[in-house]
């Protein structure tokens, strides 16, 4: 019991750690950086929240989903949609995460419950987003509206309203603040799954992930705990598509394939099984790839396919745990 009440001591101490950091980051990095740096930051800190809903998803529940680009889009979309119809953008924000979230549960229902392999759950996953982005596709018609919000098919809802200052409609956001709000956004996120972890929900997953049939033999519902945490995850991806909504207007790409699989390789790269490795690889990753894009001849995915490569074979458990092994094996004697 005392070692339990410790790792939930240092959890709650790590949480805090992070909300203080992301304070902090709020308040500096503005006053640092240019306009379209901040912007991209904002960018960068919103795919962050994505791959760390995967990470949660994927390195301690133990479910390789290839759909985190569906709840990224549909949160997205639910807040365009909501800003669109309600006189207060801050009435958008729940609308943007229950979407993603009711989405999350009744897929995870379906795969969980119906008793899903662990292959086809993938493919299902993968389905359900290139659906969702051959739908929103085809929305390009005017009868294509939801209230005052046009669908706008491949071009997306470019004319999406900006979060306001609550209970003030007439005052949206700086891109700083909105810097600040993806920030904090940030630094909760991780918090939270730190605590998630450390409970005894969080334990129960990771006792599934690791043998999925003791954990039933024990008297636990596999399948419900597994709707719970994919469910937190699918939420944690539309947080992400709300974000970038306030800093990239919603398109159909943001249910595309390439998301989908830029997802996978930042998690993989930061480390799978970590909640900061994937943080670091989405960010690292992120400002590699903007970096190629502005090199002559150079196709961006093409260095990103061999930065995969290169970190599957050099260090295949990726950036977090190789880079805390080393430390590790410096500190004994």
């Amino acid at each position: 019991m005392g070692g339990i009440g410790t790792e939930k001591g240092r959890a709650a101490f790590q949480a805090a750690l992070a909300l203080f950091a992301a304070a902090v980051a709020a308040w500096w990095l503005p006053q640092v950086l240019e306009l379209f740096s901040l912007i991209n930051a904002t960018v960068y800190t919103a795919m962050a929240v994505l791959a760390l809903s995967l990470g949660l998803v994927w390195g301690f529940g133990g479910i390789l989903c290839f759909g985190q680009a569906a709840f990224f889009g549909l949160g997205g979309y639910a807040y365009a949609v909501g800003a669109l119809n309600f006189p207060d953008t801050t009435w958008a924000i729940p609308v943007a995460l229950l979407v993603p979230a009711l989405a999350a549960a009744a897929l995870g229902y379906v795969m969980f419950y119906g008793r899903i392999s662990d292959v086809y759950m993938g493919v299902i996953t993968l389905t359900v987003t290139l659906i969702l982005f051959n739908f929103i596709n085809s929305t390009a018609g005017d009868e294509w509206r939801i209230g005052a919000a046009p669908l706008g098919g491949f071009n997306g809802i470019p004319a999406t309203p900006p979060l306001n200052l609550p209970g003030d409609p007439g005052t949206p956001l700086a891109p700083e603040q909105i810097f600040a709000v993806a920030v904090l956004c940030l630094g909760a996120c991780y918090a939270l799954c730190k605590l998630i972890l450390r409970s005894h929900f969080g334990r129960v997953v990771v006792a599934i992930r690791e043998n999925e049939l003791r954990a039933a033999l024990l008297g636990y519902d596999v399948r419900l705990y597994k709707l719970g945490i994919f469910t937190i995850g699918g939420t944690m991806a539309g947080l992400a598509g709300l974000l970038f909504a306030n800093c990239v207007f919603v398109s159909p790409t943001m249910f595309s394939l390439a998301y989908s699989g830029q997802i996978i390789i930042w998690v993989m790269v930061g480390g799978v099984g970590t909640l900061f490795g994937p943080v670091v690889g989405a960010m690292l990753l992120q400002a590699l790839t903007a970096w190629a894009g502005t090199l002559p001849e150079v196709n961006p995915n093409l260095i990103l396919g061999l930065v995969l490569v290169v970190a599957v074979l050099a260090i295949p458990r990726g950036l977090q745990p190789t880079l805390l092994g080393l430390v590790r094996r410096r500190e004994e004697p």
